[in-house]
């Protein structure tokens, strides 16, 4: 029973099962089926995918060749005016470039390809058969490692009738010939010789200042060996301007100057070639060169362009110059006298004479100026303005004694030789210029006198009265009233008539000036011409005074003697008692009271 059950139920199973599968089955073959659809579907829209993008690429290779052709006949009309910028390396032209690359304009980029290419060039170490070609999807570019030498775009191509490729590849063999020369030129070889010529200048460098010392030893022996032999002392006149030993030591000096400006001038040479024997530092040799003679050309030029301004200098110089002389000749003759012009004094002449001459002189400057280098340059006119303000600003006690100067050379005052007071100065004038004045005391004491000073005092010209018409000395002495007024003023003429260097005509005359309580002072007046004999006048004429009094024993008693006459000897010098005794009959006669 239970055996049925359990083949019951297994069968209950077994047609479940199978009903399961069956249904399974069954859903298997539907999917099936709708998955077939979709793939048939998915194949009809590729299918009708890649026929639209056959059509558009179609339509796009179309359109480059319309874009393509159009640009061709657009850069055929551009070439004929177009410059090509050429790739030179070292004078040699590789190819040229057209077109721009992005904002880089053809001349940027030929100088760009030109420096990578003698920058690598330059390497001890180069293998130019390893330069190679890469593209992308943009450029096509020459490569050597990591280091871009040129680059090609599709408009270069366009330019040369060709693809970027195919330009790349056609300018890479004349980069790699170009760098094959420049390893010939710097390589480990031609460096080594190189070396070899750097060492060479080196010594004839040193030889040659070797020499050059050498020949000063010499040089130098030769003067010390000319000392005792040949060389005598140099004299202009009576002045001995350089002895023996200022000699030596002069031409030692030379000699040694000498010696280094031919080893400047060696090493001027020998520097730039030793800088231009390696190509890397060839440029620094022309460079250093430069320094040289750049300056010394812009000078030579200077001056060669100057050359008309130097005529137009020369000729206004030259016609001042014999302007000047032509003034100087007429003050000459107007200060002898022999030329004369009314109202104008000779001794004007010089001073008038040097006042047109810097006049002139001025006057030349301003017409030089605009001539001169430099003169319309901002530095030189800031300099010419500080000058004058430091000259303005520190020139006014200048100015003013030059004008005082001037003043007083037109008023004449004075003129030189003469003798004269300065306030409490008195001498004779030696020398007159623009600024002061200077004076020689009879004493040989000489004094300066600022001309401002002169024009704000009082000046007393003796020799001027002397000249014109007699300077009046005079000289007071006092008596006592017991001698007779007739007897004191011929005492007073007759010393003045024993007095050498005193006028005669107009006659001297004396004056009785004053009459005190004790005693009269009688004042002598006499003419003379020579104003610098005023103290010899003066002292031969009190010594006379004082002889003649001693003659006629008349005794200088005032005004400050105080004597008693009851007996006492006269105060006289004895030599003269006895010719007293003789004139006065009794000189006891007259007893004074004071």
């Amino acid at each position: 029973m239970k055996r049925a059950l359990l083949l019951l139920l297994f069968c209950c199973c077994l047609t479940s099962v199978q009903a399961q599968e069956d249904s399974l089955a069954m859903a298997r073959a539907d999917s099936m089926r709708a998955l077939s659809a979709s793939l048939e579907e998915a194949r009809i829209n590729e299918m009708n995918l890649r026929m639209e993008l056959v059509a558009l690429r179609a339509a796009t290779i179309e359109q480059d060749s319309l874009d393509r052709v159009r640009q061709q006949r657009r850069i055929d009309s551009l070439r004929t005016i177009t410059p090509a910028m050429p790739v030179v390396v070292e004078g040699d032209t590789l190819y040229y470039i057209y077109a721009k690359k992005g904002g880089v304009s053809p001349a940027t980029r030929a100088e760009e390809v030109s420096a990578a290419i003698l920058s690598l060039g330059k390497r001890f170490v180069l293998n130019p058969d390893s330069v190679y070609v890469e593209s992308t999807e943009i450029v096509t570019e020459l490569m050597y490692g990591d280091k871009v030498i040129a680059s090609f775009t599709d408009m270069d191509g366009l330019w040369e009738n060709s693809t970027r490729d195919e330009l790349a590849q056609l300018r890479r063999q004349p980069v790699v010939d170009k760098l094959r020369a420049l390893q010939r030129e710097y390589g480990i070889m031609q460096l080594l010789k190189h070396i070899g010529s750097l060492l060479l200048v080196v010594l004839v460098q040193g030889v040659l200042i070797y020499a050059t010392n050498r020949l000063y030893r010499y040089a130098k022996r030769t003067i010390i060996r000319l000392r005792r032999s040949k060389l005598k002392p140099l004299s202009f006149r009576n002045y001995e301007l350089l002895n023996i030993d200022k000699e030596v030591r002069l031409l030692t000096s030379v000699c040694s100057a000498a010696r280094y400006l031919l080893i400047l001038i060696q090493l001027l040479f020998s520097i730039p070639i030793l800088f231009s024997i390696f190509p890397q530092t060839k440029d620094l040799a022309y460079r250093i060169f430069s320094y040289i003679w750049d300056p010394l050309k812009e000078i030579m030029l200077g001056i060669v362009n100057y050359i008309p301004k130097l005529f137009v200098i020369i000729i206004i110089w030259l016609i001042i110059r014999y302007v000047v002389k032509g003034v100087r000749y007429l003050a000459g003759e107007i200060e002898a006298e022999r030329l004369k012009i009314n109202g104008f004094y000779p001794d004007w002449a010089q001073p008038s004479y040097q006042i047109i001459r810097f006049l002139l002189y001025a006057f030349m400057i301003a017409m030089i100026y605009p001539y001169l280098p430099g003169s319309d340059s901002g530095v030189f006119q800031g300099v010419s303005v500080f000058v004058g303000l430091i000259v303005s600003l520190g020139s006014s006690s200048v100015i003013s004694n030059l004008m005082a100067g001037l003043v007083t050379t037109y008023m004449r005052p004075f003129r030189t030789g003469d003798r004269v007071k300065l306030n409490d100065t008195i001498g004779d004038v030696m020398e007159r210029t623009p600024f002061v004045t200077r004076i020689k005391t009879p004493k040989n004491e000489v004094i300066t006198i600022p001309n401002s000073f002169i024009m704000s005092s009082h000046t007393v010209n003796y020799s001027a009265s002397a000249r014109d018409y007699g300077l009046i000395l005079h000289t007071e002495v006092s008596f006592g009233f017991e001698i007779h007024w007739k007897r004191i003023y011929d005492l007073l003429l007759e010393a003045a008539r024993r007095t050498s260097g005193i006028r005669q005509a107009p006659a001297p005359f004396v004056l009785e000036t004053m009459l005190h309580d004790f005693y009269a002072i009688y004042q002598i007046n006499v003419y003379i011409d020579d104003a610098s004999q005023m103290p010899r006048i003066y002292s031969d004429l009190n010594r006379h005074i004082q002889d003649l009094c001693n003659e006629r024993g008349i005794e200088l008693l005032s005004p400050h003697y105080f004597a008693q006459r009851d007996g006492n000897e006269l105060t006289i010098p004895k030599e003269y008692k006895a010719a007293a005794t003789h004139e006065a009959g009794n000189p006891r006669a007259d007893v004074p009271t004071m």
